[in-house]
């Protein structure tokens, strides 16, 4: 990689119309009074940065679930997943990952499957960061279901600075591993919910990368036990 390449990354097609509001208003600016157009500059490279959208490789091997976004982990333990969401009623195992606005905010899909459901839930801008924000937060869910019928749940959730989630994915389509999936604009969460059973292969604090760094491990092999109410949802 060329030292050009380790500085300047892809822009994701979200942020075309920010960047131009940014350089419109840093122009005038500058035809105002030039140290405000210096400062207008620096903004209109912050939101650039702020929407880039760098290559990611997934590991290989079947079975492993990657982190959905960049950031660090807030939180583990087990939790009860948005209700819209119809995913559990008993508590699963989340792992909440905390983006600040310096993080890249493309989100990917944790692992390959279906998008069996999407639901999104108006709510409050709490700061990302604090336990509440899960359950109050404005939000957006996926249910993935793997190959093996295994269901995962993924959920966008808007912070103290976000007011926007962004989801490119529908009910029906198919995600492959570290696919895009959406974004949300400036500062948000994205909570993880595995599949019952499998075990976190992360802590507490360490940082995420989207689409590549390992959260937890399934066997591809284990068909789950399923309820009259599951086999009439598929």
């Amino acid at each position: 990689m060329n030292m050009l390449g380790t500085f300047i990354k892809p822009m994701h097609r979200e942020g075309i119309r920010f960047v131009a509001i940014f350089a419109a208003l840093t122009a005038a600016a500058f035809w105002l009074w030039a140290p405000l157009g210096w400062i207008g500059l620096g903004l209109t490279v912050w939101c650039y940065y702020f929407f880039r959208d760098p290559r990611r490789v997934p590991p290989e091997g079947a079975g492993l679930i990657v982190s959905p976004a960049d950031g660090v982990v807030s939180g583990i333990g087990p939790a009860l997943p948005p209700a819209e969401l119809g995913l559990s009623e008993v508590p699963l195992t989340r792992i909440s990952i905390f983006m600040s606005v310096f993080n890249v905010h493309v989100n990917r899909a944790p692992i390959a499957g279906a998008v069996e459901k999407v639901a999104y839930k108006p709510g409050k801008f709490f700061n990302a960061s604090l336990d509440k924000a899960s359950e109050d937060n404005e939000r957006n869910g996926l249910i993935l279901r793997m190959a093996n019928g295994q269901r995962l749940g993924v959920v966008q959730i808007a912070g103290l600075v976000a007011r926007r989630i962004v989801c490119f994915v529908h009910e029906g389509d198919r995600l492959e591993t570290g696919e895009r999936f959406g974004l949300i604009r400036f500062g948000s969460r994205l909570d993880v919910y595995l599949p019952d059973g499998v075990a976190p292969a992360v802590r507490e604090g360490q940082t995420m990368i989207a689409g590549e760094t390992v959260l937890a491990h399934v066997d591809p092999l284990h068909v789950p036990a399923t309820t009259p109410g599951e086999e009439a949802r598929r």
